[in-house]
Order: structure tokens, then sequence, then C-alpha cells
């Protein structure tokens, strides 16, 4: 089981020459550094304050009895307990559902050089400056045969000095890779499509410019597509690259672990990964030719599209049949935000891309897309997201109702739902990698619940909007 990550964007290739020594992936996926004393205090307060809020629901219990009893005793407060109640349970078994796939899953182990197909990688860049040049490092160090290897780098009309740094890389690494500028920003879709339209490759592997990749990432990503031909396209195991930064990475670092490592192997067992993430991703390349005049091209209420590429492009080829794995041997490092701001920000440009495509995935999810019997879990995990989706402004109606007729209670309960619900992704963590830093999952929900409830509800009200948010 790897358990290597990584401690900091700032321990990276300081020197082209060490590339040859392989010095940047080897600083890349150090072990964490030990938390310092602030952040273990938030995280020991953190705990303590879920463990009292328990303690408290234990205290308040013939309150919360009463309450219970006096709701049952009207109409409406019948049919809450029963809907709840179902809604529960549906959780409950949707949740088991998950763990058997996960259990069901296994990563393909990377065939041999002879196998390989021929692969273009496409980094689309815009203003990452640094971080560009410490990509395509990592990239040309990956151990995958040279001449079946083509590296596209485009810079995005970048206002920064990321085409300088792409010119470094270029300088440094000589043919290995090939760099291109946009005349002007056009959006990260038409850098990729510009790279599409120029790759050679059977395969095209997408990265993004601000993340790092091990040395067998690239040939673990792939071989999939060498042993199996419903394959159209393959997820990659995504960590955060920025871990020791500040606190926001590292409840990152803890999400990603349960989205990729538990939540996409369950999808991947069903052959249907709902996104393949912009940081590390690989497809077929007759797959892609199929839909790409229809992706460039894809327009939103009238408007052209210019988020949500990856979940748009992993749509469009689960559309022709295709099958959409994850590889969790295959790890891409990615930065991400470090402040409060650039977190919601992204989280809204993710969520009004997730509310987009599942409208578009519900006009093709119920036909006969594909062969076989995993069109059922498919459905199944379509119709979870939709119903997440259908309950998002009942649920935050709720709350503030609750939260009115009766606040201590509502807290309480809360507090010891998410103790509840997030020791999952604490063990989760602790047993996929190490137990320190797992507790970082219980402050992520914290910082969900009560700072960021109301990002799905402003994506849905707010989804024809575009705007990458994010980019200076």
């Amino acid at each position: 089981m790897d358990t290597e990550i990584i401690t900091s964007q700032h321990q990276l290739l300081e020197t082209s020459d060490n590339l040859s020594s392989g010095n940047l992936i080897s600083r890349s996926f150090n072990k964490f550094k030990g938390i310092d004393t602030s952040r273990a205090v938030i995280l020991a307060a953190t705990i303590a304050l879920l463990l009292g809020a328990a303690y408290m629901v234990y205290e308040l219990q013939p309150e919360i009895e009463k309450l219970h009893f006096e709701r049952l005793s009207t109409t409406w407060g019948f049919y809450f307990i029963v809907i709840t109640t179902a809604l529960l349970v549906y959780k409950l078994l949707y949740f088991l559902f998950n763990v058997v796939l996960y259990f069901k899953y296994k990563s393909v182990k990377s065939v041999t050089d002879e196998l390989l197909p021929s692969v273009t990688v496409i980094v689309p860049a815009y203003n990452e400056g640094r971080l560009v040049y410490d990509t395509l490092v990592s990239l040309v160090a990956s151990k995958y045969p040279s001449q079946k290897l083509q590296l596209l780098a485009i810079d995005d009309g970048s206002k920064d000095d990321t085409w300088e740094w792409m010119q470094k890389a270029k300088a440094d690494l000589g043919d290995s890779i090939s760099i291109f500028k946009q005349p002007k920003n056009m959006g990260k879709r038409h850098a990729l499509y510009r790279g599409f339209k120029m790759g050679t490759g059977d395969v095209f592997v997408t990265v993004d410019s601000d993340s790092v990749v091990k040395e067998d990432t690239l040939r673990n990503l792939v071989s999939p597509f060498a042993v199996n031909p419903k394959c159209g396209a393959v997820a990659g195991n995504v960590r955060v690259l920025n871990n020791s930064n500040a606190i926001i990475p590292k409840m990152l670092n803890v999400s990603f672990v349960l989205s990729f490592e538990f939540m996409r192997s369950a999808q991947s067992a069903l052959g249907s990964v709902l996104c393949t993430p912009g940081a590390l991703s690989a497809y077929r390349r007759d797959v892609v030719f199929n839909c790409l005049e229809d992706w460039i091209n894809q327009t939103f209420n009238g408007q052209a599209s210019d988020i949500g590429e990856d979940r748009a492009m992993t749509n469009m080829i689960m559309k022709q049949g295709f099958h959409v794995l994850f590889q969790r041997n295959s790890y891409v490092l990615t930065n991400v935000p470090e402040s409060f701001t650039g977190l919601y920000k992204m989280f809204i440009r993710w969520g009004r891309s997730n509310v987009r495509e599942n409208l578009m995935m519900g006009k093709f999810v119920f036909k006969k897309f594909r062969e076989g019997s995993s069109r059922f879990g498919t459905r199944l995990v379509f119709f979870d997201q939709a119903l997440n989706m259908l309950l998002t402004y009942p649920f935050m109606l709720l709350m503030f109702v609750l939260v009115c007729l009766n606040p201590i209670i509502f807290l309480t309960t809360t507090l010891f739902g998410i103790l509840i619900s997030s020791s999952f992704s604490v063990f989760f963590y602790a047993k996929r990698h190490t137990l320190k830093g797992s507790g970082w999952a219980y402050a992520y929900s914290l910082l969900y619940t009560f700072a960021l409830f109301w990002i799905m509800p402003y994506a849905i009200a707010t989804v024809s909007r575009g705007g990458w948010l994010t980019r200076g």
C-alpha cells in the first residue's frame, strides 16, 4: 500500500540538474511533516468540541425524546419522521453498497513497455508561474518509453511569467517537450482542444499545470487501455501538494482520499467514474474524437461552457457506452486553495459543473447507453446525485426552521452527527495511509457544515454563470 505523500511545494526541484537524479519525485513524495503546535491545538479543540456535543446529546436525551414525541403527535411531524427515517435508511444502504464495490475494486497493474500505448500528455497552463516548470520536469522524469511519449505544454495567454518558465523547461528538457502559446486567454477547454488536435498518441493524458506526478504514474494510468477494450477513460488518484502550508489543504487532503480512494474506487467497479479530474486523466484517442466537436462547442442556457470540461468529457465518453475507470495506483499531487475565499470559489465552480452535467447525464443514463448489467449501478449513482440536488433547498429550509425552534438541540445533534459520519473518513484515511492527520476530517466537516453549506444552493441558483473564479 503506497503511503507516500507530499510535504511541500517549495521542496520541489531547485535546479534542472536534479532531474537526472530523480530528486524532484523523491522530494515531492516524502512523508508528512509533524503538525505544528497551533494546528495541533485547533485539531484537539475540534475533537473536544465534537466529544462535548456527544455528551450534551446524552444529557439532553429526555428533551430530545420529548421533542420527538411532540412531532409524532402532529400530522406534519409524523410525515417528517417517516421521510427523514426513510432517507437515513436509504443513505445507509447506499453507503453499504459502496463499501461492497470498494472491496470489489482492483487497480490494474502496469503492463510491459511493449503493451503500453503511445501517449500524448497535454498540460494547459494559465498564470501558474514556476509551478508549470515543476509539472513538466516531473512528467519528463516518468518511467515511460520515450519513443511512445509526446509532451505538449500550452500557455493559455497567461499574464504572469508562466511562458518564461515554460521556455526554461524547454531549454532544460530539450526535445522531451513541445511548448505552445495561445494568442490570447481562451479558456482551459480551448487549450486542451488544441492539444487534442495536435496529439499523435493513441491515448491522451491531461495534467494540470500546478501538479506533479510520480515516476510510475503515467504507465499505471494508461495500463487499463491495454487490457480492457471497453475502457474509454481513466481517472488518476489526486492528492494535495501543498498540504504542509496551511490548514485548509490539510483538510482537503483527507477529503480527497475519501473522494478518490473510496468513492471513485466504488464507481470504478461499475465502470462509471462520474468525473475524470483535470489534475490527471487519460482518454482513448478515438473516443475523444467521437465527441470532440460537441465538447468544444458545448453550451449551457445558450452560453458557451467554460467550466466543467473534465466532467463534460467524462459524460460524453460514458454516453458512447465506454467504461470510465479509476487507477488508485496512479498518483498526482496538485495545489489547492489555502484561503477560505479560494476554497469557496473552487467549490462554487465545481457545484455549477455538477449541476450542469447531472442534467446532461439524466438525458442518457436511463437509456440503453451500455451493454451489460452495470447500467443499474450507474443509474443508482446518478439517482443519488440527483437526490442530493433535489433535497438541497428543502434541507436548507429545514435547517433554518430547526435553528429557530430549538437551537441548542439542533447544534448538539448536528455536532454529534458530524462526529459519527466523519469517523468513517478518519478511519479510512488512517487505514489507507497514516493516523497522523486523519483527524482533519472532523475539522473539514465542521467547516463545510457551518461555513460552506450555502455552496450548493448558490451553485444551483447561479448555474448559468460561468467563469473560473480562482484564476487572476
